[in-house]
């Protein structure tokens, strides 16, 4: 009888071994294949979440950390969450029925509703796309340190019309790709937060331990914060992206990821623009109403080093949406009442949908260099038109998302409509406090 060898493995050690060795490669593939299919997704929500930290946004956050330091911190990690809930809801059915949200509401609320709803979003959306030109205008004018310089009429239109070329003369993939590449922009904000010396504790107590303020002002800036950071054509845009993009129902997983994180990463961004404003602007009284008097005022208190990242960063948020906004009424519209659009679609193939896109860019840049125009208080109403139709548009989107014979088993579940309602119910009293404010000078 043969005597085994004692410093052998035993067999089945042998066989795992060898199981294991022809198995690794598998799973570095297998791997590499999840983070491939991940990066082709990514996008949509990268760009949606990124475009709500428009000009608008770079004032109100600025504002918020001016007047209230670092205590407005709690709120905007709550919004975190009402922006995660709501663009997940679109970008599901996006990917489930292939149709963007304006198409959606016509087929199941009739035309009347989706006539209302693309009056307000397209004159809600022409005047903030003008003041995305006129926040690439101020961001030039910060940048060359001088409130006056010539150079805005040249970059304002030069930036229009490569915006304009990009989208009417190129893919949804090189649109998209472009897209990604002005987002780096905003990670301007993040230094531009450390030249500013901020008081790290104080930030993290702002954060989770805030001082609540009994001035009526407080809870009015909280619902301005709450209405900039969700807007109703970050929610169009996604859905539209979504369905132009054709992502399947089976690579949601990675769509889901790629909301989720982007909402978390554009409203660090806001918290770093709260914190740089705080830890300067607040200290030396210094209130804020756009986002140029943030930049220059920066210059004076943390250096001409935060005051230029700033600037950069308000450039790249502005032309960022200064593209979207166009696109998202151009896409909602030609959805609505049945005309062909798309990114990638010629002229001669959607003529509505790039004439919309056209002339929302070309009116956007003329209006904007308008000497002494007195834009702001227009605005103002414009984005009180914006901040009316969020409400009514959540509810849309959640008697949508569970409508079963829309979305079949990709419908709500119980535990995710609680938190679905309790975003729109806390975001329409906000809402309305502010739209109270605004129209009669309500206070608390």
């Amino acid at each position: 009888m043969k005597t085994p060898d004692s410093n052998a493995p035993e067999p089945n050690m042998q066989d795992r071994a060898q199981h294991d060795k022809r198995m690794r490669p598998h799973f570095r593939s297998r791997r590499f294949s999840h983070v491939l299919r991940l990066l082709s997704i990514l996008g949509p929500g990268l760009i949606a979440a990124n475009a709500g930290n428009d000009a608008g946004g770079v004032a109100t956050y600025s504002s918020a950390g001016a007047s209230y330091g670092y205590n407005l911190l709690w709120a905007l990690a709550i919004t975190t969450v009402f922006v995660a809930i709501s663009q997940e809801m679109c970008a599901r059915m996006g990917t489930v029925t292939g149709k963007g949200l304006a198409d959606l509401i016509r087929e199941e609320f009739g035309v009347r509703w989706t006539v209302i709803a693309m009056l307000a979003l397209l004159v809600a959306n022409t005047g903030v796309t003008i003041s995305e030109f006129i926040g690439v205008a101020a961001s030039v004018q910060v940048l060359a340190n001088d409130p006056h310089t010539p150079l805005i009429y040249l970059i304002v239109p030069l930036a229009g019309l490569v915006l304009w070329w990009l989208v009417t003369q190129g893919t949804y993939r090189r649109v998209e790709l472009v897209f990604l590449l002005i987002s780096l922009g905003f990670l301007a904000y993040i230094p531009a937060a450390f030249a500013a010396h901020p008081n790290w504790h104080m930030v993290a107590r702002g954060l989770i331990a805030p001082q609540f303020n009994i001035d009526a002002n407080y809870w009015l800036t909280t619902a301005a914060l709450v209405g900039t950071t969700l807007s109703p054509y970050m929610l169009f845009y996604l859905q539209s992206a979504v369905a132009d993009k054709g992502i399947r129902p089976d690579e949601y997983i990675y769509e889901k990821i790629d909301v989720y994180s982007s909402t978390i990463f554009s409203n660090i961004i806001a918290a770093f623009m709260i914190i740089a404003t705080g830890a300067t602007l607040y200290v030396a009284h210094r209130a804020v109403t756009t986002a140029a008097d943030a930049a220059y005022a920066l210059r004076t208190f943390a250096g001409q080093y935060a005051s230029v990242l700033f600037g950069f960063g308000l450039f790249g948020a502005s032309l960022l949406a200064g593209a979207v906004l166009p696109l998202t009424t151009a896409y909602a519209i030609s959805e609505a009442f049945g005309f062909e659009r798309g990114v990638s679609r010629s002229f001669r193939e959607a003529p509505v949908f790039q004439s919309i896109f056209t002339g929302m860019i070309v009116l956007g840049v003329l209006v904007s260099l308008i000497p002494g125009l007195p834009f702001i208080k227009v605005l103002i109403v414009l984005q009180d038109v914006n901040a009316a139709m969020l409400p009514i548009l959540l509810v849309f989107i959640i008697l949508l998302v569970n409508n079963r014979r829309l979305m079949g088993r990709h419908a709500n579940k119980p535990g995710f409509n609680i938190l679905a309602w309790l975003t729109t119910i806390s975001i329409t009293i906000l809402v309305i406090l502010w739209l109270l404010n605004a129209l009669f000078g309500v206070r608390l």
